[in-house]
């Protein structure tokens, strides 16, 4: 597992979403962890780039084949191709466009409709280098075992990035989309010794430079 990008806390701006997400995704990040801090932007954001792809033209059966294609991709079956020659070019871009959703793990927040739905986890595990992560809108919502198990917790609900080490563990937020001083995001990358967290204003200014977690042997994953 590479880089994984962190945001939260857009609360319906998809234009901080899609400019954090363009940024991450520029220095590298190939999945995305948002905790939360309006669950359905994700949804929202994906729909909006469908739609901003399509220049305002009607939903076509190159849309609906590309939709398809992303569907069954979701579903561990082999993707299946357009079913036409014309247009494979726009019908590759619709396609990388459905797929967006598949790249982010996302928790809800307290106060949305997904968090009372048992179908929907509060929380949610992310493997970065050899460090187990657990990620959570509100840092309230952990429990002892998450805290025993776990390496690193991703929350959001906090106004500024930062990393707070309590012992052999970490807590590591992006801070916010929006309501804060600054709309921040942050890259978490493996490295040698444990992770390396870098947080960023949407225009691209470091605000934490490379901040290392360094992590201890109990607290990684290993495979034997």
């Amino acid at each position: 597992m590479g880089a994984i990008g962190l945001f939260s806390d857009s609360h319906g701006d998809l234009r901080a979403f899609d400019r954090a997400y363009e940024l991450l995704k520029g220095r590298g990040a190939k999945r995305f962890v948002f905790p939360g801090g309006r669950f359905t932007d994700l949804d929202e954001w994906v729909s909006w780039r469908k739609e901003k792809a399509r220049g305002g033209r009607s939903y076509s059966d190159t849309d609906f084949l590309a939709d398809v294609e992303a569907f069954l991709s979701s579903q561990e079956q082999v993707p299946r191709p357009p079913a036409f020659g014309e247009g494979a070019e726009e019908a590759k871009q619709a396609a990388e466009i459905a797929r967006l959703r598949d790249r982010f793990l996302r928790t809800p927040e307290r106060d949305c409709l997904q968090y009372r739905d048992p179908q929907v986890p509060k929380k949610a595990l992310e493997l970065v280098g050899d460090a187990l992560c657990c990620v959570v809108y509100d840092r309230n919502d952990l429990e002892k075992e998450d805290l025993l198990n776990a390496a690193v917790f991703i929350h959001g609900k906090d106004p500024e990035p930062k990393v707070v080490q309590i012992g052999p563990r970490y807590f590591v937020t992006a801070g916010k989309l929006t309501g804060a001083a600054e709309q921040t995001c942050a890259l978490l990358e493996p490295g040698e010794g444990g992770l390396r967290f870098t947080a960023f204003t949407l225009d691209g200014r470091e605000l934490v430079s490379g901040q290392q977690l360094a992590l201890s042997a109990k607290t990684k994953l290993s495979v034997k």
